[in-house]
């Protein structure tokens, strides 16, 4: 599964990581924050967090606004060892 974080540039395209760079780096630091573009499925989002729980790891999703359209948001996950 390969996740797009949230873009820093209105113009570019968001960059993506698969789930084992994500496991790898939440390994290495312990808790991490992510931003995840808009772009990415629900479904996918709840399915890494089933992957993580599976781990034994804490899960946080929330949507975060960033505009006043409706379309301008980005999903951010806590995820705590």
């Amino acid at each position: 599964m390969e996740l797009k974080f949230a873009r820093t540039d209105i113009d570019t395209k968001p960059k993506k990581a698969d789930i084992e760079k994500i496991e790898a780096s939440v390994e290495k630091e312990g808790n991490m924050i992510y931003y995840f573009d808009r772009d990415n499925s629900h479904k996918d989002l709840l399915s890494l967090q089933d992957y993580f729980e599976e781990k034994g790891k804490s899960f946080y999703m929330s949507e975060v606004k960033f505009g006043l359209s409706d379309n301008e948001y980005m999903y951010q996950v806590h995820i705590i060892k």
